[in-house]
C-alpha cells in the first residue's frame, strides 16, 4: 500500500523534470546545459520515493497495513 502512495510525489518529480527538459530545449548556451542537468537531477530525486517506498512495503513496517487491519 505505502509503494502505490508513493507513486504521486514520483509523478509529479517525474513531469517537472519533463518540463525543466522540455524548457531547456528552447533555451541556449549555459542555461541549456544547466536545465539539462537539472532535469537529471529531478529524475534521480523521482526515484528516491519509490524506493523508500518499495523498503517499507516489503520490510512490513507501512502504517496503513495496520489501519487497514492486514
Amino acid at each position: 500500500m505505502c509503494f502505490f502512495i508513493t507513486l504521486i510525489p514520483a509523478t509529479m518529480f517525474t513531469v517537472i523534470g519533463y518540463f525543466v527538459l522540455f524548457s531547456s530545449t528552447k533555451a541556449e548556451g549555459r542555461v541549456r546545459k544547466f536545465g539539462e542537468i537539472l532535469a537529471i537531477w529531478v529524475f534521480i530525486v523521482a526515484l528516491f520515493p519509490l524506493g523508500m517506498g518499495a523498503y517499507v512495503t516489503l520490510s512490513g513496517l507501512c502504517p496503513f497495513s495496520r489501519f487497514l487491519g492486514s
